[in-house]
């Protein structure tokens, strides 16, 4: 069995170059993997500040408050858009794998992922800062 070297391998990826450039499949593919760290690693602090509310409650408290901050809420919003194209975006992905004209579809899919995630999180994000902004600026 012969083996190829680079050299002989130059030229076969997409574009012409040995560098793959990648395409919206690969952005997707970079954003399940970020959105879902980043979903990982909010759920890990959730657990550890809920809990402090057995440790001590006083701590608890003040950590609630912090979260009332205008700059939490714009994270939340972030979080939010986090777990719902990483949830739109894990049922892509069952589609493709499970189902057989999956892979044929999977382009599509993507397109109608990233559309029904803006759908959801433009009136989403609104609801969700609409209370900060009007705390900030006076309202109700």
């Amino acid at each position: 069995m012969a083996s190829t070297t680079a050299t002989e391998r130059e030229g076969t990826s997409r574009g012409g170059g040995t560098l793959y450039r990648g395409d919206l499949g690969m952005w997707s593919w970079v954003a399940h993997r970020i959105t879902g760290v980043l979903t990982f690693f909010f759920l890990f602090a959730h657990v550890i500040d809920t809990a402090l509310v057995r440790v001590s409650p006083q701590t608890y408290d003040a950590v609630i408050e912090v979260y009332k901050n205008p700059v939490v809420n714009v994270m939340e919003i972030g979080l939010v858009g986090a777990v719902l194209y990483h949830a739109l975006n894990g049922i892509r992905i069952m589609l493709v794998d499970f189902w057989e004209k999956g892979p044929r579809f999977q382009r599509g899919m993507l397109w109608a992922t990233l559309g029904i995630w803006v759908v959801v999180m433009v009136p989403g994000a609104y609801f969700m800062i609409e209370r900060t902004l009007s705390d900030l600026f006076g309202g109700n």
